[in-house]
C-alpha cells in the first residue's frame, strides 16, 4: 500500500474513533435528564387521526424525531425496519402541520406511525432536549433502553429483541 494512502487511512481511522467516543459522552449525559418513568400513556392520537392503543403484552418503541433534524433523515429508515417487526410509535416535534409532516414521510418512504407533536408537549413530558431521541420499554412498560442521536438497526433489534 502507498505510504501516503496508509497515512490517510489511520488519520480518517483515529478520526473515527475519537468522533465516536465523543459522540457516546454526549449522548450519555443528554440521557440523564429523560424521563425514566414508567410508560403511562395508554393511546395516542395518529397523523391519520386514528387512535394508536400501546400494547399492554409486547415491549415497545417510542421514537421523538423532527422533520428539520438531519440525523433523524438518516436514521428514519432504522426505525422503518424496526417498525415491520416491533411495536414502534414515532413523534413528529414541532414539524409543522399533518400535510408537511406526510409530505416528508411520503419523500423519504416511511410508513411508521406518527403523532405530530405540533407543540412540543410530549417532547416535553419526556424532558427531550435533542432530536432523534429513542426509548424503548419492556411489555410490563418499564423504559430499558434510552439514546439520544443516532441508534443503528442492529442495536435496536437487539434492544427490542431482549426487553
Amino acid at each position: 500500500m502507498n505510504p501516503k494512502v496508509k497515512k490517510y487511512a489511520k488519520e480518517i481511522a483515529k478520526t473515527l474513533i475519537i468522533l465516536t467516543v465523543i459522540l457516546n459522552i454526549v449522548s450519555y449525559f443528554k440521557s440523564q435528564d429523560l424521563n425514566k418513568d414508567k410508560l403511562n400513556i395508554q393511546t395516542f392520537k395518529l397523523l391519520d387521526n386514528s387512535t394508536y392503543t400501546v400494547p399492554n403484552d409486547k415491549p415497545i418503541l417510542v421514537h421523538f424525531w423532527a422533520t428539520w433534524c438531519p440525523t433523524c433523515k438518516i436514521e428514519g429508515g432504522n426505525i422503518e425496519r424496526v417498525s415491520k417487526d416491533y411495536e414502534v410509535i414515532t413523534i413528529a416535534s414541532q414539524s409543522g402541520s399533518k400535510e408537511e409532516i406526510q409530505k416528508y414521510l411520503e419523500e423519504n418512504n416511511l410508513t411508521f406511525k406518527v403523532v405530530n407533536d405540533l407543540d412540543g408537549e410530549f417532547a416535553s413530558q419526556f424532558n427531550i432536549s435533542a432530536y432523534p431521541t429513542t426509548f424503548i420499554y419492556d411489555k410490563d412498560k418499564n423504559m430499558t433502553f434510552s439514546e439520544v442521536g443516532y441508534t443503528s438497526t442492529f442495536g435496536l433489534y437487539w434492544r427490542m429483541f431482549f426487553s
